[in-house]
Formats: C-alpha cells, structure tokens, sequence
C-alpha cells in the first residue's frame, strides 16, 4: 500500500476498504502520528535525506544521521551501524537492474537483498582510478570530497576521478553536488566549480571560463543539476541562480526573470523575499512544470511561461529546500532543511513526514 494511501485515510478524505484499515491499523502500530499535523512520523529526529521509491513500491527514507528506514506498506524497518552499515549519514539510495537497492552514505556504499546488507568500504572495497566507461547497467554514486564518482557497473564498484579538472576560482572545488541523466546517453555530473557531461567516449565541459563568467562578480557554486523532458539543461547555483543551457545557448534563468536582488552579492549572504538565487534543487513534475528549491525562498513552479513562489504561507514549516524527489507516479516530495517532508495538493502543501 501507497504512503499516500495511509495519509489519505489518517485524514479521512476518502473511505477505506476492511482491508485498508487493517493495514493501516498495521501501520499505525509501527508508525508514529503526529497529532498536530496528522502526517506519519518517522523516528528520526535529525531530518531525511533522502527519499527512494523501489520498483516494489516500497519506499526507502535515508536520514542525516540516524541511517535508514525501509516502509513496505505495513511497517518501517530501520537499518543503522548496528544492523551493518558504516555510517549513518545517508547521501543516496537506488535501485540495480536485479532490483538490489545500493546505499551510499557518508564514508560506504551498501547493497541490501534479501534483507543483508553488504558493505563497500570506499577505501578498501572500490577500484581506485578506474578507466572510464559507461553502460545501461550503471548506478553512478558521489564520491564526497573527492574530485570524482563512484561507479557501479553491475559487476564491480570503481572510483573515476574527473578529467583534469582546471582550477580556474581557487575558492572553489570539484567535490561531486548532483548527479542526472540526460539524452543521447549523456550523463551529467555537478560539481562545486563546474558541470560534466559524459557520453561514454568525450567529455562536455561547463565552468566559468567556458561560460565567459567574472569569478569576482559572479562565481560559480553548483548545487544541482537536471536535463528535462525537453533537453534543457537547469544548473542551480548558489549565489547566481539558475543556469538554462538550451542548444548551443545559456542564459542565467534567474537573472532573465528579475529573481535576483539589485544588491545580490551573487555569492552566499541570504536572499530577499522573491529571488531565486541560492538553489539546492530542481525536477521536473509529470506535467513539465519544472521545480526549484531555493535556500533561503522556499519553492518556485515554472510553467513554461509564468514563475509561482510558494513558502510559509501555504503550509513550508521552512523556506530552506534540500531535495526535491519524483517517486515511481511522477510525484514530488519537498525536503526541506527542518527535516520536514511535504508533498504538493495543487494549492498548498501537506506534511508527509
């Protein structure tokens, strides 16, 4: 059963069958209810991380620092150090072609079937400077502050460092910030200073000198990363924005659309009301929207013609936007920086988590 089946009935919106029910009286048993808000509570208490739907339906919730919790329609299962992983701090969750879900935390990576849990430690069980090379049967991991990713091949783990990286803004670092498939077999990869596309045999570089950027003025700081439906290429920066790689053109999204301050410093100090400056997410809805998670802002819907603001006002417990996850029916969930997980209703949004 659906997460979304279970708060639909917690609220009564519509009635369940006996069958419903007695999952969800199930769910109840195992599962907290805030009373304030009628979400279902997870027992973290440091906030999610991260958020997987596999191909069973069962959702998979990573924390920040308190590992992970598998719910399978019935119950939550939680998975720690204690049940076998090296650390608690969740990057990532995904899901192989044999339906083995891989777990990248802050120091392993891990693969759970069958209820076991194998762990990868990143110095000692990965191929260290591997060739590269890429397949369908890819998963693609961050690496943490290292100027490369991990690859999973369906066979073996490997570490790719990027491709000579050229320091161009010394404040700045090719430490891995998002991950996206594109088109044409071509895989992107965000960086602090700089964007990486891979097609399997060359390379399409993004950063500041290729993009003809004054790294005193308008320096890049890459928080995210998505190609859409449509081959457009969004960049989300911190300091300067939107990036809208079209074809051969990009333009600064954010700048085009008066969504960033007159006074902006364009670097980290906190936005006003009303811009789009400091973006930690952007995904695509089943309809084409495309969404952006701003730090300081909340969450902005872009149509294909206007831009909607949505914070506090419409039920955010917090205008600070982590990640932005589209589930296996094309649904998204808000993380936000409090911990909080929110879905959208078409007007507001309901607290999930």
């Amino acid at each position: 059963m659906k997460v979304l089946i279970l708060i639909c009935a917690i609220l009564f919106q519509s009635p369940c069958s006996n069958q419903e029910q007695s999952k969800l009286a199930q769910a109840k048993n195992t599962l907290q209810v805030d009373k304030e808000s009628n979400s279902l509570k997870l027992k973290f208490t440091k906030g999610v991380s991260a958020i997987f739907e596999d191909s069973k339906g069962n959702y998979w919730f990573g924390s920040q620092r308190e590992g992970v919790c598998l719910f399978d329609g019935k119950k939550c299962t939680y998975f720690t150090i204690n049940e076998g992983l090296i650390d608690n701090q969740i990057q990532s969750i995904q899901e192989d072609n044999n339906g083995m879900i891989w777990i990248n935390t802050a120091n392993g990576i891990h693969s759970f079937s069958m209820g076991k849990i194998k762990s990868y430690n990143v110095k000692t069980d990965v191929t260290p400077k591997a060739t590269w090379g890429k397949s369908e049967n890819d998963l693609w991991f961050n690496a943490g502050n290292n100027e490369g990713v991990f690859r999973y091949d369906g066979q073996a783990l490997s570490y790719l460092a990027l491709p000579n990286p050229k320091v161009i803004n010394p404040d700045n670092v090719y430490f891995v910030t998002g991950i996206a498939d594109g088109k044409n077999d071509m895989l992107w990869i965000a960086t602090y200073a700089g964007v990486f596309g891979y097609d399997g045999s060359e390379f399409t570089i993004i950063n500041d000198e290729t993009l003809g950027l004054d790294i005193k003025t308008e320096p890049l700081h890459i928080r995210s990363i998505l190609e859409d439906s449509e081959g457009r290429l969004w960049i989300g920066n911190n300091g300067i924005g939107v990036l809208l790689k079209d074809n051969k053109s990009i333009v600064n999204f954010s700048e085009k659309n008066n969504l960033i301050h007159p006074t902006s410093s364009r670097r980290g100090d906190k936005s006003k009301a009303g811009t789009l400056e400091h973006v930690f997410a952007i995904e695509e809805d089943g309809d084409g929207n495309i969404w952006f998670g701003d730090r300081d802002t909340g969450v902005w819907k872009y149509d294909g013609d206007t831009m909607k603001n949505y914070t506090k006002n419409v039920g955010l417990t917090n205008e600070f936007v982590l990640k932005i996850y589209k589930d296996n029916n094309d649904e998204l969930w808000f993380i936000l920086a409090d911990g909080n997980v929110f879905k959208f209703n078409g007007e507001s949004f309901d607290r999930q988590f």
